[in-house]
């Protein structure tokens, strides 16, 4: 079984959709969104994902949600076949923290044969055997200081330094102030991560924080040789689910 996120409507977040940030930007999708995350970012646009009553790690909203209605539980076979049904080539899955149900997720891949897997993950779980060898491309966001997580629990040095050497290993940081950029340029420079691997993405959940926040990561992506990552989604759509 698989636990994921629902939509608005109580059904799985299961949907096709244009990828809007990293390097698969723009592309055509389908999108599955599973539940649960080992970490706790204070601006985390899928707290429904974690934040369910009675979970105390903060979130700037304080907002909680109830589990049952926003969890929902479905076979490896199901879940697959509706992933199917939507008739895209590149499937992306996304969380929380779709690490967490590796097994799970491999069983469920493996029915999928020639669509092309995007895992997000913040990074601080290893892929076991049989998912990797399913997994087309990782997209890692590790988490800075400002998003409330201890480096200690977001950015174990064992895992950061594997995911840099793992060429199927794109960085995708999240940005809300300059001075974020600097963890983001000692990081690069710790774990030997090159610069055209690393794409920066602000922080925000509607239009108007995106363009005050991208006036100024701009001109340091175009500095430091890093990718800007806008938010497409969100341009688009809102922040809505499943989209």
């Amino acid at each position: 079984m698989l636990t994921l996120a629902t939509d608005d409507t109580g059904g799985p977040e299961i949907f096709a959709s244009l990828q809007g940030e990293g390097p698969s930007q723009g592309k055509p999708c389908a999108f599955v969104r599973l539940s649960r995350c080992n970490l706790a970012c204070v601006w985390c646009d899928t707290a429904y994902t974690w934040r369910f009553e009675g979970d105390n790690r903060p979130h700037r909203s304080e907002l909680t949600y109830e589990r049952k209605a926003n969890q929902v539980a479905l076979p490896e076979d199901e879940v697959a076949r509706r992933i199917a049904a939507l008739g895209q080539p590149r499937l992306v899955v996304t969380g929380g923290e779709p690490l967490l149900q590796a097994a799970a997720l491999a069983r469920m891949l493996a029915l999928l044969p020639g669509v092309r897997v995007e895992i997000e993950t913040n990074g601080t779980v290893a892929p076991p055997g049989a998912l990797d060898a399913l997994v087309a491309q990782y997209n890692v966001s590790p988490k800075l200081a400002h998003s409330g997580n201890t480096a200690d629990l977001a950015l174990p040095p064992d895992r950061l330094a594997a995911w840099a050497a793992e060429p199927r290993a794109a960085f995708k940081f999240v940005v809300a102030e300059p001075s974020d950029v600097d963890e983001v340029l000692a990081l690069a420079e710790r774990y030997a991560i090159p610069r055209a691997r690393i794409w920066l993405m602000a922080e925000g959940t509607d239009t108007a924080a995106l363009d005050a926040r991208e006036a100024w990561l701009a001109p340091l992506c175009l500095e430091h040789g890093f990718t800007l990552s806008p938010r497409l989604h969100i341009r688009l759509y809102g922040d809505t689910r499943g989209t």
